[in-house]
């Protein structure tokens, strides 16, 4: 049977990378750029990562012809007319984005699907620039889609029932992982992760450990890949600071999101990290990287203390119906890489603790942003854990 056609608005790194995944999967890919030098680039690199994988062994050289085969490059949003669905990966811009769906609705046909790769804008803003919203969803991929097997599937209030089961059935069919959110700030992981950044960017402020020492203490004693500091300057400050001021902005100022002075004003003088030679650490030629105190005591408080923010947002989003348990743990392993699920690691550590931890911090602070979730403190009262053992409370219902 012949799959429908997709096609793909922008051909950076994440339309590129999108469009090689559905190509891989067996779809003809009409893959939209007006700048033709980005164009040219983005098939090309796309022709160079399948003739890699057929190197290296992992695919077929024939499926690596027959991939790049299904892609066309195309300047004109005509061609959209035989797609079953469109997919959008540009500027993270909300009024750019709604400008270049009216511009979709025109050619598509009526049963053409609508969706944005948008990680940091609401679905139903988008949605509400079309004809017909019911029509609009969001999937959103991470950066190398070809690469990360996660994707947040993300209906808006509009989207018509069932349309989200069927795109998280599609996204299976590509070899992904898809997890259902709900349409809020930064969805699952982009909400879920701000206190990695946010919590070790306090620590370092205040004066408890140097930047070094947080880094060592989150991957030597949490197992985590990277460290916060070194893995904002390797997304780039460019990047993380504004996700992390959209997310801020859009949950109405909650001081759980507050971005920092530290890292804006890295921001502000282009220090954007490894891409700029100069971040939170120097990348310059002959720099000396900082070493760390290792001192386990002092590495423990501080894996300890991010590690129960980070676990208290995961509890309060699954306390909101944001998603369900299993998706919460899937978005947080495969989609960042965490070394375990937070709430399979709340109940390992405990959720007393993780509880005592936050409400030794509120205590001390006086600030909004150390409030436990309410369904974590109902769940210490009823002796509840979320894997191990007894009915776990996922949300208000009584």
């Amino acid at each position: 049977m012949s799959k429908f056609t997709v096609g793909i608005i922008g051909s950076g790194a994440m339309g590129a990378g999108i469009a090689q995944v559905v190509a891989q999967a067996g779809h003809p890919v009409c893959l939209l750029d007006k700048n033709a030098a980005a164009l040219q680039r983005a098939t090309s690199g796309i022709e160079a990562s399948l003739r890699k994988l057929a190197e290296k062994g992992k695919i077929t050289s024939s499926d690596a012809e027959a991939a790049i085969g299904r892609i066309r490059a195309c300047s004109d949003m005509d061609l959209f007319a035989e797609c079953g669905l469109v997919i959008e990966a540009i500027v993270e811009d909300l009024a750019v984005k709604q400008a270049v769906f009216q511009d979709v609705e025109a050619v598509v046909s009526d049963d053409c699907v609508l969706a944005s790769n948008t990680s940091s804008l609401s679905i139903a803003s988008i949605a509400a620039a079309c004809q017909k919203p019911e029509r609009f969803i969001g999937i959103h991929f991470f950066n190398p889609a070809p690469v990360m097997q996660l994707v947040e599937v993300i209906p808006a209030v509009q989207t018509r029932a069932c349309l989200a089961e069927e795109i998280r059935t599609l996204v299976q069919s590509w070899g992904k992982l898809p997890v259902l959110a709900k349409d809020t700030p930064g969805f699952i992981v982009n909400r879920v992760a701000r206190p990695f950044y946010g919590e070790a960017i306090r620590i370092l402020e205040e004066g408890i450990a140097d930047m070094a020492t947080i880094d060592w203490a989150m991957t030597e004693l949490g197992g985590f890949r990277m460290g916060p500091f070194t893995l904002m300057d390797f997304i780039g400050h460019d990047v993380n600071y504004r996700v992390t001021e959209s997310v801020f902005t859009s949950f109405f100022f909650d001081p759980r999101y507050k971005p920092s002075f530290t890292q804006k004003r890295l921001f502000e003088a282009g220090y954007y990290g490894r891409k700029a030679g100069r971040g939170f650490y120097d990348y310059r030629e002959g720099a000396v990287p900082p070493k760390p105190t290792r001192d386990e005591a002092l590495g423990r408080q501080v894996l300890h203390r991010i590690l129960a923010m980070l676990i208290n947002e995961a509890v309060d989003a699954l306390a909101l119906n944001v998603a369900s348990k299993q998706d919460l743990e899937l978005a947080m392993t495969k989609g960042v890489n965490y070394p375990k699920g937070l709430l399979a690691w709340a109940d390992e550590l405990g959720l007393q603790n993780v509880l005592t931890t936050l409400d030794d911090l509120y205590h001390e602070y006086h600030e909004d942003r150390y409030r436990a979730s309410p369904l974590l403190r109902r769940m210490v009262a009823a002796g509840h854990t979320f894997f191990q053992h007894g009915a776990p409370v996922e949300n208000r219902q009584h």
